[in-house]
């Protein structure tokens, strides 16, 4: 039996319940991602006509068409209270589906976020690559957005953003904020940056670097004097590198390494994880860090194919402003921000953490 349920009831309930994703599947009632966990919003389980019904509320038809063509769609939806969300719509076994992803509407500041105020020396670079990697809803837009807000505040420059879609809304402020969306203003994210380095950039944020040409054009961006921000869904500082490198046919790889030793100024890798409050209870998300930051050492790593040290050098790094990402949890688990269980299975060398938790206990 179909269910009368609107997109607007479901929104409402999703910014209500403080939900970061809403899934709406036939067969299943709709469920909401509330502090990492999937809640059922109703009883009652959407029909196949219910979940095409609710589609088409808030796609337009060249975007249902879309689905049809390529079994998906990709798009930014605005809510009457303004909060943004980020849509896609799909076929799953010959049924419609959809997630929207809250865009949260406040942009944080580096502090909130958790970032140390080394990250912030680096919005004042005149040039080079700064990577925000983590895996998918590790809050890698939201920390580029408040990075970008940084810029916008204090310089006055030229930011031109790439996105796919457009997430945050940045008003120029004292700098000039220009946003491009990949498939209504622009074909391709690679041809996006090679037209914007002829709009006299200062900052371009690339928010996805997806593919071989995205990440050549982006390289050279960030050479030829400008300052670049983009995204990857890797974890670690080292992996960074190598899934850079590894996208280049074998013959180029040695340029590549030596174009990244030049001009990537910094890897911020990030993970989100369920914060407990002081009573023990689940509230929120708290962002866990690994910080890497391109010193003369670390260069010569990445030239040299020596990725596999560039761990060490983290380790050592402290005073360039360098974080790993297991005293990041550890400094959380003793403030009692996150659970043991969240601090061994997300640590990269649960023995090491382990030996210096009771190193500090024991204090």
């Amino acid at each position: 039996m179909a269910t009368e349920i609107t997109m607007k009831e479901l929104l409402d309930a999703s910014i209500e319940n403080g939900g970061s994703d809403l899934h709406i599947r036939a067969l299943m009632p709709p469920e909401l991602r509330v502090h990492g966990e999937l809640m059922p919003l109703a009883d009652e389980c959407l029909e196949p006509e219910d979940t095409y019904k609710l589609c088409q509320e808030i796609s337009t038809p060249e975007q249902m068409e879309e689905v049809e063509k390529n079994g998906g769609a990709d798009f930014a939806l605005a809510h009457e209270s303004g909060t943004r969300f980020r849509v896609s719509v799909f076929k799953e076994r010959k049924r419609y589906g959809m997630v929207l992803r809250t865009i949260p509407s406040k942009l944080f500041t580096l502090e909130e976020i958790g970032l140390p105020p080394t990250v912030k020396e680096l919005l004042f670079k005149p040039r080079g690559l700064i990577l925000v990697t983590g895996p998918t809803g590790s809050g890698k837009s939201t920390t580029l957005a408040s990075m970008l807000n940084v810029i916008n505040e204090e310089r006055g420059v030229h930011i031109i953003t790439i996105e796919d879609p457009i997430e945050y809304y940045h008003k120029s402020k004292k700098s000039l904020v220009t946003q491009r969306e990949v498939g209504d203003d622009v074909p391709s994210f690679a041809e996006a940056i090679r037209r914007a380095l002829r709009q006299d950039p200062d900052v371009i944020l690339v928010g996805e670097m997806r593919d071989l040409e995205t990440i050549g054009a982006a390289i050279t961006a960030a050479e030829t004097g400008h300052l670049v921000f983009g995204t990857l869904h890797t974890t670690g500082a080292a992996e960074t590198v190598d899934r850079i490198v590894d996208a280049f046919p074998t013959n180029q790889q040695a340029q590549v390494r030596t174009q990244l030793a030049a001009g990537l100024q910094a890897v911020i890798s990030q993970i989100l994880l369920p914060k407990l409050d002081e009573n023990g209870e689940v509230h929120g998300r708290v962002a866990a860090f690994e910080i890497m930051v391109s010193t003369d050492a670390i260069r010569s790593r990445i030239r040299d194919n020596k990725t596999n040290m560039i761990k060490s050098d983290l380790q050592t790094g402290a005073k360039f402003g360098m974080v790993t990402l297991d005293n990041c949890l550890l400094e959380h688990y003793m403030n009692g921000f996150i659970s043991y269980d969240e601090l061994i299975t997300k640590s990269q060398d649960p023995d090491t953490v382990v030996a210096k938790l009771k190193e500090q206990m024991g204090r």
